[in-house]
């Protein structure tokens, strides 16, 4: 669609995203309270930079996993559009610097690093050559995965070289997009989850606790839990994969609300792993978090309540340092 000023007569959220069934829960957020938004979908489009953007509040929710979407250029896109929207001031949650750790998680392991956040050994590699080279400097039990990812693409645990060389020539093994195979070391867990830390507004939210049995691929989203039948991805489901951690207040708190603060990102879920001797390792960012509903409901939270409670928030200033009056 075409990215200009035209679609936009009054102040509204736009939300900048590839993927319709990651949003049905924000448009009924925004709903409920009464919030004017449109949605700019960068499967493809047009960035005018003849004319200037609307106003109003930009949410991006670009994802590192659009190309499993046939989407394989929404993130350029949405880079271009943040980039054209930044230069004319707009107000941008999850704006350019949010995109790019999204998109490389060497980018992310460096950025987190800058605050005391510990992340796993890694090794970036590409070609299958320097991938080999790559296990023999960490050894075994590893992971592979993508550099670009989101859903889990890619993780494969191997534990033998024997098991590296036959998933390398297996048609399990993919690329990542970018070309880059990470060779992380594994975090052997004392039991099978991890948990994932939610912020909104660079805030804590809440912490879930993911049940790892079935596999890598943890995209909370309920449309992600249908199974090998679900068009947007396919998550073996398990009863209570995802619970809520009540009471949830980890020192890494502070350390990951500084670090997105300095990145700009204001909306994420965070993942990390505790090992056996109680060493925490932070492994992903996801910029464009989703929820899950069941554990939400337990609990009575909802994570995008949070968000379009927290985007009517600065629309509303928006309508005052522009003289207008909110509707």
């Amino acid at each position: 669609m075409p990215l200009d000023a035209t679609s936009a007569e009054e102040l509204k959220v736009f939300v900048i995203h590839e993927n319709d069934e990651w949003v049905e829960p924000l448009r009924a957020a925004f709903k409920a309270l009464g919030t004017p938004f449109e949605e700019w979908h960068l499967r493809d489009g047009l960035v005018d930079l003849t004319q200037s953007p609307p106003d109003g509040v930009f949410y991006n929710r670009m994802s590192a996993s659009s190309h499993t979407r046939g989407h394989r250029f929404a993130p350029e896109l949405a880079g271009a559009t943040l980039a054209w929207l930044t230069a004319y001031g707009r107000t941008v949650l999850n704006g350019d610097r949010a995109l790019q750790l999204e998109v490389s998680k060497v980018a992310q392991y460096q950025a987190l690093r800058a605050f005391d956040i510990r992340t796993p050994e890694t090794i970036a590699a590409v070609g299958s050559d320097l991938i080999r080279e790559a296990t023999s400097r960490l050894g075994f039990p590893l992971i592979l995965k993508h550099n670009r990812a989101g859903k889990g693409l890619g993780v494969q645990l191997l534990r033998s070289l024997d098991a590296l060389e036959e998933h390398l020539v297996s048609s399990a093994f993919t690329q990542s997009v970018d070309g880059i195979t990470l060779v992380q070391r594994y975090i052997e867990a004392p039991e099978p989850f991890i948990t994932r830390v939610e912020f909104v507004g660079g805030k804590f939210l809440y912490a879930v606790r993911v049940d790892t049995s079935d596999g890598f691929e943890l995209c909370p989203a309920d449309v992600c839990q249908l199974g090998g039948d679900s068009p947007v991805c396919a998550v073996p489901q398990s009863q209570n994969k995802f619970e809520i951690a009540e009471g949830f207040n980890d020192p890494l708190v502070p350390h990951w609300e500084r670090f997105l603060a300095a990145n700009d990102i204001q909306v994420a879920g965070i993942e990390f792993i505790v090992d056996g001797q109680g060493n925490a390792f932070t492994y992903d960012v996801n910029t464009n978090t989703n929820y899950n509903p069941a554990a939400e409901a337990k609990v009575g939270a909802s994570g995008m309540r949070a968000i379009a409670g927290y985007l009517t928030d600065l629309l509303n200033e928006q309508y005052v340092l522009n003289g207008r009056v909110a509707a």
